[in-house]
């Protein structure tokens, strides 16, 4: 099973996270599938590579609450909505649905 979790880099005192996909057994520290994004507090930044979550949330990944708190705030749930929206209307204009 997959998770999408926070990985934590930088320096004491200042710190920052990657958004990574990573195998639940894992330590937080372990190697990662793949990096999805980042987390800077300190600055309020965040960076997310929405095809890429995508891809790992249709695997069956599950985000960890932090990851899905940092989502919402970056409005990533109203665009997952709207990206299926699309895909769905575009499968039944095909007739495939």
């Amino acid at each position: 099973m997959l998770k999408l979790r926070l990985r934590r880099c930088g320096r004491k005192q200042r710190t920052f996270y990657r958004i990574v996909a990573i195998d639940v057994r894992s330590r937080r520290e372990g190697k990662p599938l793949r990096k999805v994004g980042f987390y800077d507090p300190l600055k309020n930044k965040t960076y997310l590579n929405f095809p890429d979550i995508l891809y790992f949330l249709e695997k069956g990944a599950q985000p960890t609450e932090t990851v899905q708190d940092i989502s919402k705030k970056s409005g990533f749930l109203r665009n997952s909505a709207l990206i299926k929206a699309t895909s769905i209307n575009a499968i039944q204009k095909k007739g495939v649905g």
